[in-house]
Protein backbone atom coordinates (compact mmCIF):
# COMPACT_ATOMS: atom_id res chain seq x y z
CA UNK A 1 0.00 0.00 0.00
CA UNK A 2 1.14 3.64 -1.09
CA UNK A 3 2.26 5.80 1.96
CA UNK A 4 -0.44 8.41 3.24
CA UNK A 5 0.37 12.04 1.53
CA UNK A 6 -1.00 15.12 2.87
CA UNK A 7 -1.64 18.07 1.17
CA UNK A 8 -2.13 21.80 1.80
CA UNK A 9 -2.21 25.00 -0.77
CA UNK A 10 -1.06 28.21 0.58
CA UNK A 11 -1.50 32.05 -0.38
CA UNK A 12 0.53 35.10 0.87
CA UNK A 13 0.86 38.63 -1.21
CA UNK A 14 2.10 37.28 -4.46
CA UNK A 15 3.33 33.49 -3.50
CA UNK A 16 1.71 30.61 -4.23
CA UNK A 17 3.16 27.17 -2.14
CA UNK A 18 1.57 23.31 -3.00
CA UNK A 19 2.83 22.06 0.10
CA UNK A 20 2.96 17.92 -0.15
CA UNK A 21 3.62 16.12 3.25
CA UNK A 22 4.56 12.34 3.72
CA UNK A 23 5.80 10.70 6.81
CA UNK A 24 9.59 10.76 7.25
CA UNK A 25 12.42 12.26 9.14
CA UNK A 26 12.30 16.05 9.11
CA UNK A 27 13.69 16.72 5.40
CA UNK A 28 12.16 20.02 3.71
CA UNK A 29 12.73 20.27 0.03
CA UNK A 30 11.92 24.01 -1.64
CA UNK A 31 11.88 23.71 -5.25
CA UNK A 32 13.65 20.91 -5.34
CA UNK A 33 16.28 22.20 -3.10
CA UNK A 34 17.11 22.01 0.63
CA UNK A 35 15.40 24.75 2.94
CA UNK A 36 18.70 26.04 3.93
CA UNK A 37 19.54 26.40 0.59
CA UNK A 38 16.25 28.19 -1.19
CA UNK A 39 16.28 30.85 1.86
CA UNK A 40 19.21 33.12 2.79
CA UNK A 41 18.30 33.86 6.14
CA UNK A 42 17.36 31.64 9.39
CA UNK A 43 14.44 33.70 9.97
CA UNK A 44 12.43 32.72 7.10
CA UNK A 45 13.06 28.99 8.09
CA UNK A 46 12.11 29.43 11.64
CA UNK A 47 8.57 30.97 10.38
CA UNK A 48 7.77 28.75 8.01
CA UNK A 49 8.69 25.57 10.91
CA UNK A 50 6.67 27.72 13.27
CA UNK A 51 3.68 24.48 13.06
CA UNK A 52 5.40 21.95 13.05
CA UNK A 53 7.13 22.75 16.07
CA UNK A 54 3.73 24.16 17.32
CA UNK A 55 2.00 20.68 17.00
CA UNK A 56 5.81 18.99 17.60
CA UNK A 57 6.16 17.49 14.29
CA UNK A 58 9.63 18.62 13.73
CA UNK A 59 10.94 15.13 12.72
CA UNK A 60 7.51 13.20 11.60
CA UNK A 61 7.44 14.66 7.94
CA UNK A 62 9.54 15.13 4.90
CA UNK A 63 7.90 18.15 3.18
CA UNK A 64 8.17 19.16 -0.49
CA UNK A 65 7.31 22.16 -1.63
CA UNK A 66 6.73 24.13 -4.98
CA UNK A 67 6.46 28.05 -4.43
CA UNK A 68 6.28 30.72 -6.96
CA UNK A 69 5.52 34.40 -7.19
CA UNK A 70 6.40 36.97 -4.56
CA UNK A 71 9.70 37.38 -2.91
CA UNK A 72 11.42 35.84 0.37
CA UNK A 73 8.77 36.60 3.34
CA UNK A 74 5.14 36.25 0.89
CA UNK A 75 7.01 32.07 -0.11
CA UNK A 76 7.55 31.75 3.73
CA UNK A 77 4.21 32.60 4.56
CA UNK A 78 2.51 30.60 1.92
CA UNK A 79 4.36 27.28 2.67
CA UNK A 80 3.80 28.36 6.47
CA UNK A 81 -0.09 28.34 5.60
CA UNK A 82 0.25 25.26 3.57
CA UNK A 83 2.22 23.02 5.91
CA UNK A 84 -1.07 24.16 8.40
CA UNK A 85 -3.49 23.25 6.21
CA UNK A 86 -1.76 19.51 5.42
CA UNK A 87 -1.37 18.93 9.18
CA UNK A 88 -5.03 19.73 9.56
CA UNK A 89 -5.78 16.95 6.80
CA UNK A 90 -3.22 14.91 8.99
CA UNK A 91 -5.15 15.39 11.93
CA UNK A 92 -9.20 15.15 10.54
CA UNK A 93 -10.02 12.17 12.66
CA UNK A 94 -9.18 14.24 15.77
CA UNK A 95 -11.05 17.71 15.30
CA UNK A 96 -13.17 17.84 18.22
CA UNK A 97 -10.85 16.29 20.73
CA UNK A 98 -9.26 18.81 23.48
CA UNK A 99 -5.64 17.78 22.19
CA UNK A 100 -6.16 18.72 18.43
CA UNK A 101 -4.10 20.31 16.13
CA UNK A 102 -6.84 22.67 14.74
CA UNK A 103 -6.95 24.12 18.05
CA UNK A 104 -3.22 24.56 18.96
CA UNK A 105 -3.10 26.32 15.00
CA UNK A 106 -5.85 28.70 15.82
CA UNK A 107 -4.91 29.61 18.88
CA UNK A 108 -1.16 30.54 17.37
CA UNK A 109 -2.89 32.23 14.31
CA UNK A 110 -1.50 29.84 11.80
CA UNK A 111 -4.85 29.07 10.43
CA UNK A 112 -5.74 32.20 8.96
CA UNK A 113 -4.83 33.26 5.39
CA UNK A 114 -3.38 36.96 6.38
CA UNK A 115 -5.11 38.98 3.42
CA UNK A 116 -2.68 42.29 2.89
CA UNK A 117 -1.82 42.51 -0.20
CA UNK A 118 0.24 45.29 -2.25
CA UNK A 119 -2.68 48.45 -2.87
CA UNK A 120 -2.91 49.26 -6.65
CA UNK A 121 -1.65 52.74 -8.05
CA UNK A 122 -3.82 54.95 -8.61
CA UNK A 123 -4.21 57.08 -11.64
CA UNK A 124 -2.66 60.81 -10.96
CA UNK A 125 -0.67 59.83 -8.53
CA UNK A 126 2.65 58.82 -8.04
CA UNK A 127 1.76 55.28 -6.34
CA UNK A 128 -0.99 54.34 -4.49
CA UNK A 129 -1.42 57.26 -1.95
CA UNK A 130 1.51 59.40 -2.45
CA UNK A 131 0.30 62.50 -4.19
CA UNK A 132 2.61 64.87 -6.72
CA UNK A 133 4.55 67.51 -4.49
CA UNK A 134 2.22 70.71 -3.95
CA UNK A 135 3.99 73.70 -5.34
CA UNK A 136 1.89 76.78 -4.30
CA UNK A 137 4.18 79.56 -6.96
Amino acid sequence: MAERVFLGTGRRKASIARVKMVPGKGNITVNGRDVRDFFPYETNIMDLMQPLVATNNENTFDITVKVNGGGFTGQTGAIRLGITRALLEYDKANEDKEDSYRKTLKRAGFVTRDPRVKERKKPGLKGARRAPQFSKR
